[in-house]
């Protein structure tokens, strides 16, 4: 079954390569979702996330008759989605100041904070509320899988820059789940 599924699914990519609008229609409905959910996270508003898909789908139907690895497409679409994000958080100037290197020190993480305790709601709240640096370093690393080097070229900073953004972005959801913490699972 799985195999089937890939071979629709390549036969669907090689359609939207030729132009066929209802193909890229459909993956649009195939991808669109977990694009969005990238878009709204790293970009705290749901407007600004949904201009940032339908731009970023455009991107990659301009682009996909480049596309040489089919198997590559959901990799693909998502780096240029999390670009597309990058470029409009520089756009609005509201990037992360970069650290001087003297202040770029790195808070130990407390080994024995239990975020389980909490709902996803509650934690995704606070990462909705931390600074765009911080929040942009978080989503990068956590939920996008890039380590600090990547994430310091991507937005062109200090590699320890994106350590300690990233140390201060787990305190401060630590501390705005304790004091704001009466909500748990359980």
């Amino acid at each position: 079954m799985k195999g089937d599924q890939l071979n629709i699914h390549h036969q669907l990519i090689r359609q939207c390569q030729a132009g066929d609008p209802l193909a890229q229609e459909h993956l649009y409905k195939l991808y669109a979702k977990a694009m969005y959910n990238i878009c709204r996270r790293m970009m705290n508003d749901d407007e600004e996330a949904k201009d940032i898909l339908q731009d970023s789908f455009i991107d990659a139907f301009r682009k996909l008759p480049d596309l040489r690895e089919i198997n590559t497409f959901s990799a693909w679409i998502k780096r240029i989605v999390v670009n597309n994000c990058i470029n409009a958080i520089k756009k609005k100037r509201l990037m992360l100041t970069e650290l001087n290197e003297d202040h770029d020190t790195v808070i130990e993480d407390e080994d024995d904070f239990e975020y389980q305790k909490f709902t996803t709601e509650k934690i995704m709240s606070a990462i909705d509320e931390l600074p765009d640096g911080c929040k942009t370093v978080l989503n990068l690393y956590l939920f996008d899988g890039y380590d600090h080097k990547e994430i310091g070229q991507i937005l062109e900073i200090t590699e320890s820059a994106s350590k300690a953004q990233y140390s201060k972005a787990r305190s401060r959801i630590r501390k705005m789940l304790e004091e704001n913490g009466n909500v748990y699972v359980g």
